[in-house]
């Protein structure tokens, strides 16, 4: 930041103003405050609740052994102005103002956090019993029918769909997982990395259905497009989430084609004084040669520092991420660092049919990706070779009893 820009915002202190009040949001407005940002930090979140951490949605609180999972943030001691059950409608980017459903807030920067939202089952708006998890009201309104038991069918075996049939069976629920595609996270992971996995489902009694269409969902039971009838004391939709921006429309804001905004590689939109960070806005990886959309937790964790030091002028910072995220999933801890569409080349570490392996993605023979099955090491290693962009050499990274490390060519 200029002296100039310093002393004006001396004598008028800049507003900088957060729509979203999930991981990104809050992260932006504490690292604004870390980083030395002395002006006004309105948050805005469309939920009632005091912001909160979403993992903890489906395990500890779905099971009720906690009953909600708000951030460790003295929010007045930061002197962060919260905006709680206000949705925003719409941003005039010539006045400088967002439009909500508590009035109009003027802005001299705009910080777009407003996160995804899941993709609901079509047809089945308004069934009674069908559920999604994406909010702590969803979580509560879960945990009864975890508690009573009830027989229910997952729709969906991404990662959340999985986490949430984990839960269900430790409350003692019967569960049904039905799937499109011919396997689990089959949008997420190549063919003959997600085949071990679908024992998973069995090994922890949960009834996996692929190539499972949905016709139609009744009160009380899931219909395929086979003909089959599932009961169903309740339905958990979990078939992937979109970026929450509709409300952006006639903003002038880019929008990409999973209606993300295209923010650049300091994490700025098309429009001036406005930012986008986390699961609504994708980013050009100049690692990885392509736009990347992370709806993950631990890109709504780093993103935030970028615009907090590009907000405040006293570095360009670049967001080039190694991805990162993990799931608990059947008793096994599963984590992804990386991004491996463009690899040529898979080599494995240990029996995929065992407590623990892992997969590695390179290309050139630096590794790009890596998921790791019960080899937390192996992760924690390897996320540090694919920022480092180090040579490896197959041959010894086949090998699970060395560490990952030692693979270096």
């Amino acid at each position: 930041m200029s002296e100039q820009t310093q002393e004006q915002g001396a004598a008028q202190p800049r507003r900088v103003v957060v729509v979203g009040a999930g991981m990104a949001g809050v992260q932006t407005a504490v690292a604004l405050r870390e980083q030395g940002f002395t002006g006004t930090v309105t948050l805005i979140g469309a939920e009632p609740h005091q912001p909160y951490d979403r993992p903890p949605l489906s395990k500890a609180v779905l099971l009720g052994t906690a009953e909600g999972s708000a951030f460790d943030i003295d929010f007045e001691a930061l002197a962060l102005e919260l905006r709680l059950g206000c949705e925003a409608l719409a941003v005039r980017p010539d006045v400088h103002v967002l439009d909500t459903s508590s009035g109009p807030v003027p802005y001299d920067v705009l910080v777009l956090a407003t996160g995804a939202e899941p993709i609901r089952l079509p047809g089945a708006e308004g069934v009674p019993g069908v559920h999604l998890l994406r909010t702590l009201d969803d979580a509560e309104r879960l945990r009864p029918v975890l508690a009573e038991q009830h027989d229910i069918v997952v729709v969906g075996a991404g990662w959340i769909g999985a986490e949430f049939a984990t839960a269900a069976r430790e409350a003692g629920c019967a569960v049904t997982v039905v799937e499109a595609a011919d396997r689990p996270l089959a949008g997420a992971l190549p063919a003959e990395v997600a085949a071990p996995m679908t024992a998973w489902y069995a090994e922890s009694g949960v009834a996996l259905r692929t190539h499972a269409r949905v016709e139609r969902v009744e009160p009380g039971a899931v219909v395929l497009d086979d003909g089959t009838r599932l009961p169903a004391g309740a339905v958990v939709v979990g078939i992937g989430a979109r970026p929450a921006t509709a409300w952006l429309a006639g903003s002038g804001i880019d929008l990409g084609a999973h209606g993300e905004v295209l923010a650049d590689d300091h994490l700025r939109t098309s429009l001036p004084d406005v930012y986008a960070v986390g699961d609504c806005a994708s980013f050009p990886s100049g690692r990885y040669g392509e736009r990347l959309l992370v709806h993950h937790w631990d890109n709504a964790l780093q993103g935030p520092r970028t615009v907090a030091a590009n907000l405040l002028g006293a570095t360009s910072a670049v967001y080039d991420p190694v991805p990162y995220f993990w799931s608990e999933q059947f008793g096994r801890f599963v984590q992804y660092a990386g991004h491996h569409p463009a690899a040529d080349t898979t080599v494995w570490r240990g029996d995929p049919s065992g407590p623990a392996w892992s997969v590695c993605w390179l290309r050139d023979d630096r590794l790009v990706a890596l998921l790791a099955v019960g080899r937390p090491r192996d992760l924690a290693q390897g996320r540090r070779l694919i920022e480092a962009g180090t040579p490896m050499d197959p041959a010894v990274l086949a090998d699970p009893a060395r560490p990952l490390k030692a693979a270096t060519a």
